[in-house]
């Protein structure tokens, strides 16, 4: 039997054309699905798996925008170097990514760990983004309780199928809304040559928590989107950020879990459109 490609699986869960690029630069080699016209809207995924992680929203944000998602360095499809794989180092390959690409300000999503790098970017380079969105980000303050990083631990060191399923418990108010092709791609990629180095290099380093001083200088219009339901990131630290932060406001979404864009998809789109739609 021919092994199932599932990142193709998921892809095509999109509903709309998906086109897949590469980019090389002197920084990384990144590759990146690119979905719709207009403005652009940077996607960036979380610790875990790449740019797939968001088939279930790029169909419906692109019939309103230019979607950008790249496989993060270190993750994916993209080059896996060694590196600090701390916020800095992160910030510095979205640049670089944005600059190869030519795009010189835009939307940008970020979930969980993406939402770290995504806050880094908006502090480093303010002049390149139009407004944020936080997805039950990390450099909040959230740091995961025993069992969620046992699961986590498990997963980047020794990625199996069981692993996933452990892990799944604690990302998703229910494991089931979740393509069961993204648990196994996240599978698939940590066992490639380079696949656990973002977590053993990075050592949690890009979500470790960001000073009140720093969030409160960042006054770029920003979205926090929350499952209330987060078993990883508590939402308590969400309602702290959005009062230190200058233009921020808190979207809870019920019934989810740490990707509430998998557990509430309709939800979460409409929310995110919505707000990167508005004056």
């Amino acid at each position: 039997m021919k092994p199932t490609n599932y990142r193709q699986a998921l892809i095509n869960k999109v509903g709309l054309p998906v086109a897949e690029h590469v980019v090389t630069s002197d920084f990384a080699r990144t590759a990146y699905l690119s979905a719709g016209e207009g403005q652009p809207v940077i996607c960036l995924h979380g610790a875990g798996a790449g740019a797939v992680t968001w088939y279930p929203s790029i169909g419906a944000m692109a019939k309103c925008f230019h979607v950008i998602a790249p496989d993060i360095v270190g993750y994916g499809e993209s080059e896996k170097p060694d590196a600090p794989y701390d916020r800095p180092y992160f910030a510095a390959w979205l640049k670089d990514f944005l600059q190869s690409l030519g795009t010189k300000k835009a939307h940008i999503v970020g979930l969980s760990q993406g939402g770290a790098i995504a806050l880094q970017f908006a502090l480093e380079n303010p002049q390149m983004v139009e407004k944020l969105v936080l997805v039950d980000s990390g450099a909040l303050g959230a740091q995961p309780s025993f069992w969620p990083m046992f699961g986590m631990v498990w997963m980047n060191s020794f990625p199996s199928a069981a692993a996933n399923r452990f892990n799944s418990r604690y990302l998703l108010y229910n494991p089931l809304s979740r393509d069961t092709n993204h648990g196994d791609y996240s599978v698939e990629v940590l066992k490639k040559p380079g696949g656990k180095k973002a977590f053993t290099q990075g050592r949690g380093a890009a979500v470790s928590p960001m000073s009140k001083d720093l969030l409160a200088s960042i006054d770029t219009k920003t979205l926090i989107i929350w499952g209330e339901n987060d078993q990883l990131f508590s939402i308590e630290h969400a309602e702290t950020a959005v009062q230190v932060m200058q233009d921020a406001k808190l979207h809870r979404i019920q019934n989810a879990g740490h990707l509430p864009l998998m557990d509430q998809p309709e939800i979460f789109n409409r929310t995110v459109i919505d707000f990167l739609c508005a004056e």
